[in-house]
């Protein structure tokens, strides 16, 4: 293209700081350096991880910041060394790179490579410098993807070229949300045909992994949340038993094991508080249950456990990104959603132009969405 090795002007949505709305600026982003792409982002979502750094629950966070990382795109251009994706492919940044070389990326049950930048929140390129600038202030990147913005600039470990066909706005949803709860009860969870899931949280992730228990054949799936406009897309989907713990005289926990003979088989907790991590562990059943705990909780969250939740047989797992490798994973996810092998378009509740972004934040916290995807730009 035209603009390869050149500096690109282009719109990006700042968090200049928490517990302040995101504002929408010129940026500059440099060309990408060795083994690094740049990106045109078509599409991104609203994920509820963005929402952690605006209100300032990560304690180490450096601001400011792109946010974003469930995001679609074309290669712009590609820097010296990239070998496996190609300027005018179609591609999913990824917030969870994989080098291929650490302990974790060799070994066959782990997916949290030493790459990733979650938990770290270093928002800076491998050579230590960001590839965005604003107003001639360093900006940082977000989980190695940043989405909201026209183009971005990510390591060749942290994008998976996905199949030219696949929408990109739906597409975009696999770069995190769907691939989260999807692959949690399809892999994480392993979940068996004829047995009894109970899901907490029915936002994206949530209805991700009720779409994921469905595929794998659960006779039963319990919804928990205690917004009841997601109810009716909840049962679309495949709840079969829809819950508001408010309407409940019992804990939420003894309510699922009176339902289900003393506990579901499998449980999933998609929201990030501490008790609703505890209920979804007592949720599932003492001697042979499994949860899998999926939402994102604050930096200094706490749990705390009575020591016999456990020893009489349940397992508790954690799952980030469906505990799948994004690099091979994700471009046979989107295969799998052109081959209709499961439907992502009960998900998508709003559709806004980019620079909308802090309307569909809006509607997030009133509840009113799963999934706002934002048109960034025209392919």
């Amino acid at each position: 293209m035209a603009t390869a090795g050149k500096v690109i002007k282009c719109r990006a949505a700042i968090c200049w700081g928490p517990h302040q709305p995101l504002k929408v600026e010129e940026i500059e982003v440099a060309p990408p350096k060795a083994n690094e792409i740049r990106i045109k982002i078509i599409s991104t979502a609203i994920c509820h991880t963005d929402t952690l750094p605006m209100e300032g629950m990560l304690t180490n966070y450096n601001y400011p910041s792109i946010l974003g990382h469930e995001g679609a795109g074309i290669v712009e251009s590609v820097g010296p060394g990239v070998t496996s994706i190609h300027p005018g492919d179609k591609v999913i940044p990824l917030c969870f790179p994989v080098c291929g070389v650490c302990r974790v990326c060799k070994h066959p049950d782990a997916n949290t490579c030493d790459r990733i930048d979650g938990g770290k929140y270093i928002g800076l390129m491998a050579d230590g410098t960001s590839r965005f600038s604003c107003k001639g202030k360093l900006i940082h990147n977000f989980l190695t993807s940043s989405t909201f913005t026209e183009f971005t600039v990510v390591a060749e470990i942290a994008c998976a070229k996905i199949d030219s066909a696949a929408p990109l706005n739906r597409a975009c949803l696999i770069g995190c949300g769907f691939t989260t709860g999807y692959g949690s009860a399809i892999h994480t969870a392993d979940v068996k045909p004829g047995t009894t899931c109970v899901v907490y949280g029915l936002g994206g992730v949530g209805l991700s992994a009720v779409i994921g228990c469905k595929v794998n054949g659960a006779a039963r799936i319990i919804g928990v949340d205690t917004n009841k406009d997601k109810f009716a897309k909840a049962k679309k989907l495949g709840v079969t038993d829809c819950i508001d713990p408010k309407d409940c005289k019992k804990p939420i926990h003894e309510v699922i094991a009176e339902m289900t003979d003393g506990g579901a088989d499998y449980s999933f907790e998609c929201i990030g508080t501490v008790d609703t991590m505890v209920s979804a562990i007592k949720s599932c059943h003492y001697g042979f249950g499994v949860c899998v705990i999926i939402g994102v909780a604050a930096s200094d969250a706490k749990i705390s456990l009575d020591p016999m939740l456990l020893l009489t047989g349940r397992t508790v797992k954690g799952a980030f990104i469906g505990g799948l490798k994004c690099k091979t994973a994700i471009p046979q996810l989107v295969l799998d959603y052109l081959k209709k092998k499961f439907d992502m378009e009960e998900l998508v509740t709003h559709t806004m132009p980019f620079e909308k972004i802090n309307d569909g934040f809006k509607l997030l916290h009133e509840g009113k969405s799963i999934r706002t995807v934002l048109d960034v730009q025209k392919e």
